[in-house]
This record gives C-alpha cells, sequence and structure tokens, in this order.
C-alpha cells in the first residue's frame, strides 16, 4: 500500500524500529489498531504480535459504515486503519503486555477524507505551506461518576459533598490511587504531567500534560481518554468527558493552548512583552469565526447546556457565552495568560481534538491572511444551541473549509448529524416537561 501521509520523527515513548521489534522488545503480545470517528468514538482492532509486520505493512482492515460517524455507508469499500508508527504507546497500566498505535484511515489506498486524524493533517499542511507550526496544549476535564441504589449518577467519591470543592485537597487524596495511576502512565510515556487537581464541580478531575505539535496533543488527547476511562474502570467507577452531566455544577471543558512556531522560533511574543501582531491577528480571526467554530468545539446538544448555563452550586461557571478576549481572565472565550500562547476556552470535553485544532488553525491563519485586529472584531453571543451552532458552521466557508480540506464535504456531514441530534433530542419527553405541564391545564 502506498501511503501518502508524512509521519513525524520519533519522540519519547515511540516507536523508530519496527511494530514487530519494539513490541518484542517490550514483552507486548497484542496491539490495539486505534482511531476516533468524528464523533471521537476510539476505534481499535486487537492485533497480536505475530501480525505486527503485517499491521505495519498493509494496516487492518474495517467495516466503516460499522464504524459510526465516518462518511461511509454499508457497501462502501473498507477502511483500512494504516499505523503511524510514531505513535507506538506500551500500556502496562492496562495491561502488562498492550501496546497502542494511532492510525490514518485509508480507503482504497488514499488517505479517508472523514477520518479526523486525516483531517487534522490537511490543515497541518496548509500552514507548513507558510513554513507555519501550530503547538498545542489540552487541559482534560472529566468526571469520575458512578450509580446510587436508586441508579441515579452520583460523584463516586461519596465524601466529595463540598458547595466549592475545587482543589480540595482532601478529594484529591481520597482519589490517590486514581489520579496517581494516570499520573505515573503520563510520565512513563514522556507526556510531562505537571499538575493534577479537583475541579469546581463534585467528582470533577484535570489532569495536565505538557504541549507539543498539534498532531501529537491530538493522539494524546485520545489516549488519555482511554487511560483514564479504563483506569477508573479497574476501580469500580466511570470517567465520563461529558460536558455537562449535572445540572447544578460547572461543566467539563478542554481548554486549548495555542501557538505558532517557525524554524523552531515562538512566533506569538512581541517585541515589548507582548502578543505580536502575528498572535494578535492569529486571536482575532479565532473571534471571527467563532460561532462555526463553537460547532467544532461543542459538537453535542449538551455542549450547549455548559454555555448556556446558569451559575451553579460553585458560584461560576467557568464558560464562555460570547466571542470575546482578554487577559488572565477565565471569563472570556480567548484568555491570553502570556505572550507565549492563547487560552481557546470554548471546547468541551466532547470535543473531538483532532477536529478542533484543525478549525481552530484555520480560523487562526484567516485572520493573519487578513491582517485582522481582535479589537475591532465585533465578538458575538456564541450560539444557544447545537441547531444554531451548525447553522453558523455552514455559513462560515473558513470553519467549514477546515473539515472539508482532505477533500469531502465533511462539514455538511458534521452539520446533518448535528440537526439530526437536536431534533432527536427536542422530539424527546422528559421529566422538566412532566413538571411543568402535567397539571398545569
Amino acid at each position: 500500500m502506498t501511503l501518502d501521509l508524512p509521519t513525524r520523527p520519533a519522540g519519547p515513548g515511540t516507536a523508530p524500529a519496527g511494530l514487530a521489534e519494539r513490541a518484542a522488545a517490550d514483552g507486548v503480545r497484542f496491539l490495539l489498531a486505534l482511531f476516533v470517528d468524528l464523533v471521537g468514538k476510539p476505534c481499535a482492532k486487537l492485533v497480536p504480535v505475530e501480525a505486527a509486520a503485517q499491521l505495519q505493512e498493509e494496516g487492518v482492515g474495517f467495516a466503516g459504515y460499522a464504524v459510526g460517524a465516518i462518511g461511509q455507508q454499508p457497501s462502501d469499500p473498507d477502511l483500512i486503519a494504516v499505523p503511524d508508527l510514531a505513535t507506538y504507546t506500551p500500556l502496562p497500566w492496562v495491561r502488562e503486555d498492550l501496546a497502542l498505535v494511532h492510525c490514518d484511515p485509508h480507503v482504497e489506498g488514499a488517505p479517508w477524507p472523514f477520518a479526523p486524524r486525516v483531517i487534522l493533517r490537511a490543515a497541518l499542511e496548509r500552514a507548513r505551506a507558510a513554513q507555519l507550526e501550530l503547538q498545542a496544549g489540552a487541559e482534560v476535564e472529566y468526571f469520575l461518576v458512578t450509580r446510587d441504589a436508586e441508579g441515579r449518577l452520583v460523584p463516586a467519591d461519596g465524601k466529595d459533598v463540598a458547595a466549592q470543592p475545587c482543589y480540595d485537597a482532601r478529594g484529591l487524596t481520597r482519589m490517590y490511587e486514581h489520579l496517581t495511576g494516570v499520573s505515573t502512565a503520563m510520565n512513563a510515556l514522556g507526556w510531562g504531567n505537571y499538575a493534577n487537581d479537583h475541579e469546581d464541580a463534585n467528582g470533577q478531575f484535570e489532569q495536565n500534560f505538557a504541549h507539543a505539535d498539534a498532531l501529537t496533543t491530538a493522539d494524546r488527547v485520545i489516549t488519555a481518554r482511554y487511560l483514564i476511562s479504563v483506569l477508573a474502570e479497574q476501580r469500580g467507577m466511570t470517567a465520563t468527558f461529558m460536558p455537562k452531566p449535572f445540572a447544578d455544577r460547572t461543566g467539563s471543558g478542554m481548554h486549548l493552548h495555542l501557538s505558532l512556531w517557525r524554524d523552531g522560533a515562538a512566533l506569538f511574543p512581541g517585541a515589548e512583552g507582548g502578543l505580536s501582531g502575528l498572535a494578535r491577528s492569529f486571536m482575532a480571526g479565532v473571534l471571527e469565526h467563532a460561532a462555526g467554530l463553537q460547532a467544532v468545539l461543542g459538537p453535542t446538544v449538551n455542549s450547549y447546556k455548559r454555555t448556556g448555563a446558569a451559575s451553579p452550586r460553585s458560584g461560576a461557571t467557568w464558560s464562555p457565552r460570547r466571542a470575546s478576549y482578554g487577559g488572565n481572565d477565565r471569563t472570556h472565550f480567548v484568555r491570553v495568560p502570556d505572550a507565549h500562547r492563547i487560552e481557546l476556552r470554548g471546547a468541551d470535553g466532547a470535543a473531538n481534538p483532532y477536529l478542533a485544532l484543525a478549525a481552530a488553525l484555520a480560523a487562526g491563519l484567516d485572520g493573519v491572511d487578513r491582517g485582522l485586529d481582535p479589537d475591532a472584531v465585533d465578538g458575538p453571543d456564541l450560539p444557544p444551541t447545537l441547531l444554531h451552532a451548525v447553522d453558523a458552521l455552514v455559513a462560515d466557508p473558513v470553519v467549514a473549509g477546515a473539515l472539508d480540506a482532505a477533500g469531502a464535504e465533511v462539514a455538511a456531514y458534521v452539520a446533518g448529524r448535528g440537526r439530526a441530534e437536536f431534533l432527536e433530542w427536542h422530539a424527546a419527553v422528559g421529566p422538566w416537561e412532566h413538571d411543568r405541564y402535567l397539571t398545569a391545564f
């Protein structure tokens, strides 16, 4: 099979040798050949080490329609998941004989344009043509939950009941085994885990790792979700990245820290300690395209219960409502913590990291190309629902073009699925309506 996608230089935890050789050296008996669909569902086949050379040479096949949201019908040819050897990741914390490798789906020898990893690669190639590289960091927030005797969703830690539990040392200590297990895995893989904290809601946590090139960071978000989920299950808990699992508590974001580089030099710091003109134009592009961008950053009905929430028990939602920007101020859509990066705070735990980074990059580069000034951008309110967001996406040629960059009409496909999800939710009848209308007339 001819591979059209460039591989990345090997880094910590990667595989400079072949899959079979590296697996044998690590005592690995099985490989998860993994990719995600447009929703972010992790899809994989378990490949024995005896077939590792075949996996490397030929990839492994999937019935694409069965995968889910990846642009195929039952009659279409197989998706062939082609491994990126630089992503080889041993997973002894899950199983001592297991490793993972991220893959690029192909169809009939060509990269599949509906595959999120392929879409991000296309976006990064466009930036590379301008000699620009996107560096990204991601803050992965999640809840650890379980069900009580009545079947209600509750925090897994029954003692986590404070109105303002953020940074609580006792809550951290009660979840010590889980948090340190994830941290140990991240650091062993060379990710540079530098902090683990209890977030603003009961049962909510965040585990941070160092920034890297955008594709590496997106891969690490997917690997982190997998690790966190599996390690939580081993301890009888469910880890959820759902944006708003509890109506009265803060939701989960996936804040993205973005910067542009050229030939190893950071381009965001300005001459006088602030942001450079290029950085300000990049930020202005993100603000200009915020409405369409939000359909990618908040891709579910539940996402808009986070951004549109009233104040929860803790007193703050920490989620933006308008396309505003500011300094070290966590109420904005774009926060500027220092001169080295901007923090995009619109994304939530449901966001597909490949699509989110591709769309944000396209929006920012449009601002650079047009020399936009963030102070001249009339920051609109963010879309109030998923339906409004997907309409804005379709109407925005820059954001839609980022999703379509690999050669298919992905934006229209994503918008169609979003509309269908909204209408399915709208058609459901639940307790809110029973409480409000049952005896009202």
